[in-house]
């Protein structure tokens, strides 16, 4: 039989744990990111065409594609945030921690597959681009690289993925309004941050909003490392008096 301190001390590392992969996540993804606007013209180069497209990606060389491989794997690291946020908020909010850890899962499939056309279907298309005997050939190609940005890119990893996570961000917020363990300031800016990427999220639908999509790309990171060392002293942070931090003052809020 587990016992309770047992129980907690794990409850704890899981909090921690997900509070560490945002933080990672943030870091490496700011990193990536920097190195693929730099190498890549990311992420306008989105919008560019296969045949100017496809030359420079395969001229970033190894390096490159190891970026690429390593930029579609980060998106993993939403898993056991999406655990750690449950863990830390399901003493107060059961039903919202719980979808929200469903959102975080759905994120990370959804722009995990997004990002890895680059290294891998998109890789082998620029290899087959480049070595094209004819202007037919290099047509077909050209015409599955639109497909694969438009389903893979735009509709799975950026529209179903970004949804997903900016959802798992908002479920996180309000559920954390409610606990002792968060200050209040979190649960608002949590909820700025995640509006913010609903808006942005519609960049391929409306250019107007393309702006909020830019100040998106500064403040996701920022909030992903502020929610991370949130989870990190969950344990450790001052309770809010007067709000229900865990499961027996819950039962004691029902009972009264």
């Amino acid at each position: 039989m587990t016992t309770r301190p047992a129980a907690s001390a794990r409850a704890t590392t899981v909090v921690a744990a997900g509070g560490w992969a945002l933080i990672v996540a943030a870091i490496a993804f700011t990193a990536v990111f920097t190195y693929l606007a730099t190498a890549f013209g990311y992420p306008e180069v989105l919008d560019g065409d296969a045949a100017t497209v496809l030359p420079r990606l395969l001229a970033l060389g190894a390096t490159g594609r190891a970026v690429w491989a390593l930029y579609a794997l980060l998106p993993l690291l939403l898993v056991p945030a999406g655990v750690g946020a449950h863990a830390a908020l399901r003493d107060v909010s059961p039903g919202l921690s719980r979808i929200a850890s469903v959102l975080a899962v759905l994120a990370a499939v959804a722009m995990m597959l997004g990002l890895l056309r680059w290294p891998s279907i998109h890789w082998r298309l620029a290899t087959a681009y480049v070595e094209a005997p004819n202007d037919a050939a290099r047509y077909a190609i050209a015409s599955v690289f639109d497909g694969l940005n438009v389903f893979l890119g735009r509709f799975v990893g950026e529209f179903v993925g970004e949804l997903a996570l900016n959802l798992f961000f908002l479920l996180t917020a309000i559920a954390s309004w409610r606990s002792a363990r968060m200050p209040r300031w979190s649960a608002a800016l949590g909820i700025v941050a995640a509006v913010l990427g609903l808006i942005a999220m519609w960049r391929n639908v409306a250019p107007i909003v393309a702006p909020v999509a830019q100040i998106e790309n500064s403040v996701l990171p920022l909030w992903m490392i502020v929610s991370g060392v949130l989870l990190v002293r969950a344990d450790r942070a001052p309770r809010r008096r007067g709000v229900v931090g865990d499961a027996a003052g819950a039962r004691r809020e029902l009972d009264e």
